[in-house]
């Protein structure tokens, strides 16, 4: 209740004009010290209630010129002290208010030279060594305190800046995931519409050539049309699902294993290209990324190679070796097509279409690595990828 009652209460203080603060304080000063001289045992001319008065104007712009204020009231409350010493409070307010101003607002040589001349002026300008000590005590109590207000507020400056810098980080490790889930959502799409596609013009185009000669050939490849067109459907539904809104109950079908890769190479089969698939047994279960990157690798090789390289024979081997998941797709076909001025492919790197880039992202993404260009003795095009089986996986950089 008193933590709430406190909050409160620095809540209404913070929304209050500083203005109107200072100008309270001004006015409890001038209370003390009019009321100081007006007690005096010595009766005091009017001009002695306005120097009184005068220590205590300058309060109102104590926060922006905290030097300036002391030194105007000091100087009027140094002729006060001459003029009627025993008219001075024994508790000047002003005095107070405005040390600890200088302490917690003023700059670090303007501070500790303040410090140093009030002190003096409290051990010579008092009249007796209690005096001087209750002086020493109320301005250099004021000081510390200052001091201490000063630090408080730095600190939480510093807090306050390291939650901006955590604000920031997270909005940025946020804006980093979101830019990374369009990219695996692009590379998803990718993927099954390149691979769905491709297939599909290869045997659209087929079709009106085989459809009077050979109508079981042209049946297969309305069949192949169809197959893939289910196919990609149901991967783009999966996939798509996850974007729908909370609550929805998206349709979410499990990643691409391995499993599935006989059924990939059937439909690519009646395309008329002749794929010679092994996968070794010992390879699964394996974990799900693994699987999944596999299947998409090879997916995105066989597009690759119905749609540029012209092969008759593809080989898929995908294979446990030691820790790794071996993955080879080689082709038979016109291998890399050089490009005016330099090659297709640069050093062992892949580069060119965007299924090639997403190859290597797939297995990057994994902890593995993969290549691709010229295959054995320059003939055709190889792509090999290996992608670590461990628990601890490699960082791609």
């Amino acid at each position: 209740m008193a933590g709430r009652a406190a909050a409160r209460w620095r809540a209404r203080v913070a929304g209050v004009d500083p203005y109107v603060l200072d100008g309270l304080l001004a006015a409890a000063s001038a209370a003390v010290s009019l009321w100081s001289v007006y007690q005096d045992v010595t009766a005091r001319p009017w001009w002695v209630y306005l120097l009184a008065l005068g220590t205590a104007l300058p309060l109102p712009w104590r926060r922006r010129a905290p030097v300036t204020v002391m030194a105007v009231s000091g100087a009027v409350s140094a002729v006060l002290s001459v003029v009627a010493h025993s008219a001075m409070p024994q508790l000047p307010l002003f005095v107070v208010v405005t040390l600890y101003t200088v302490a917690e607002r003023a700059r670090d040589w303007q501070r500790w030279g303040v410090l140093a001349v009030t002190v003096t002026a409290n051990v010579v300008g008092t009249h007796s060594p209690n005096g001087a000590l209750f002086s020493l005590l109320t301005t250099v109590g004021a000081f510390v305190f200052g001091c201490l207000v000063r630090e408080l507020r730095r600190l939480a400056a510093v807090e306050a800046e390291r939650a901006r810098e955590a604000g920031r980080r997270a909005a940025s490790d946020a804006a980093r995931a979101v830019a990374e889930e369009r990219a695996r959502i692009a590379r998803e799409m990718h993927d099954i519409l390149a691979h769905a596609v491709a297939l599909m013009v290869i045997q659209a185009e087929a079709g009106p050539l085989v459809v009077r000669g050979d109508p079981d050939r042209a049946v297969k490849a309305f069949d192949t049309i169809a197959d893939s067109g289910r196919d990609a459907m149901a991967q783009l539904r999966r996939l798509l699902g996850v974007l729908k809104e909370e609550g929805s109950g998206p349709e979410l079908a499990p990643q691409p294993r391995l499993a599935e890769l006989p059924a990939l190479a059937e439909r690519v089969r009646r395309t008329g290209v002749r794929v010679e698939l092994e996968v070794d047994e010992r390879a699964g279960p394996l974990p799900a990324d693994v699987e999944a990157a596999g299947y998409r690798i090879v997916q995105e090789a066989l597009t690759n190679t119905v749609k540029h390289a012209e092969a008759s024979r593809i080989s898929v081997r995908v294979v446990r070796e030691g820790a790794e998941l071996a993955v080879l797709v080689s082709d038979d076909g016109r291998g890399v097509r050089r490009r005016q001025g330099g090659a297709a492919f640069a050093g062992s790197g892949l580069s060119g279409g965007r299924g090639l880039v997403g190859i290597r992202e797939r297995a990057a993404a994994c902890g593995g690595r993969a290549e691709a260009g010229p295959g054995p003795r320059g003939r055709g095009f190889l792509v090999s990828a290996r992608l670590p089986l461990g628990t601890e996986r490699r960082v791609a950089s």
